[in-house]
């Protein structure tokens, strides 16, 4: 006889085969009145991983590295800081991370010599989670530079920004005299997703903008939206951007429930 009343068998939840469609916990059984240990340990390795993406730092030099080398239009990006000097102030002042600080501010300025507005800038900031942007923004640029290869856009040199949040790129795109200004970040992670990139496409960058101004692409990873596909919506924005001159609410997705994602037969659920 067991010295102990209190184990009990784990009982798996009836609707469990509803799991294979989705990473959200569900259906995770129980143990007498509680979850059964291993879904609890789970949910205490996913929370692990949600707080080491928020606090990892960014490592600039391997991501200029790859940025280069995916995105073969200029040469090496620039490297610029938020107005928030770590990650301690970056997280309990969400204002300063939406400016850069003054050397940043005055490296930009300084290459101000009179030429053409450019077309489009692209900014790669850390955000919430320096390992969504670590592993996606490479690749997904990679695929953004096959999907605008035969049109014709005046680029910005791309700029990787420490501590930096979404509206830190009106002030990139203001100063750079861009167009367009497109932000690569972090997205806040997930406890099923700590490596979530979201990509935000502004027209008309300039400080003050707020997010209805915006367009949004979001949970660009490996187990979310491909780059492939994602890279293909923001073509999309890019063109009906430049062409209507505006983004936002007032920029409307246009694309029918008739696009698939390639070699899946569904619509996907941001076309």
């Amino acid at each position: 006889m067991s010295d102990s009343t209190d184990d009990f068998d784990a009982v798996p939840a009836p609707w469990q085969a509803l799991r294979q469609f989705t990473d959200a916990r569900i259906a995770l059984g129980a143990a007498g009145i509680s979850q059964p240990t291993g879904a609890q340990l789970d949910f205490q390795l996913a929370h692990a991983r949600a707080r080491d993406a928020v606090h990892l730092p960014l490592d600039t030099g391997a991501l200029s590295s790859a940025l280069q080398a995916a995105w073969p239009h200029s040469g090496p990006p620039l490297l610029l800081h938020s107005a928030a000097a770590n990650r301690n102030v970056y997280l309990q002042r969400p204002d300063l991370g939406r400016r850069l600080d003054a050397p940043s501010r005055a490296l930009l300025t300084d290459r101000d010599d009179g030429t053409p507005r450019c077309d489009l800038t692209i900014v790669v900031a850390d955000g919430l989670s320096s390992h969504a942007i670590a592993q996606n923004a490479a690749p997904f640029l990679a695929a953004l530079h096959l999907q605008l290869a035969a049109e014709a856009w005046t680029l910005a040199p791309l700029a990787i920004v420490q501590q930096g949040r979404v509206a830190v790129g009106d002030e990139v795109g203001e100063l750079l005299g861009a167009k367009i200004v497109v932000v690569l970040t972090g997205e806040r992670p997930g406890l099923s997703a700590p490596d979530s990139m979201g990509i935000y496409m502004t027209w008309g960058p300039r400080v003050g903008l707020t997010d209805e101004r915006r367009n949004c692409i979001s949970n660009v990873r490996p187990a979310g939206l491909g780059y492939a596909q994602a890279a293909a919506r923001l073509q999309y924005l890019l063109g009906q951007a430049r062409q209507r001159q505006l983004s936002g609410v007032a920029l409307k997705d246009e694309t029918t429930q008739d696009d698939v994602l390639p070699g899946s037969g569904r619509p996907a659920f941001l076309l």
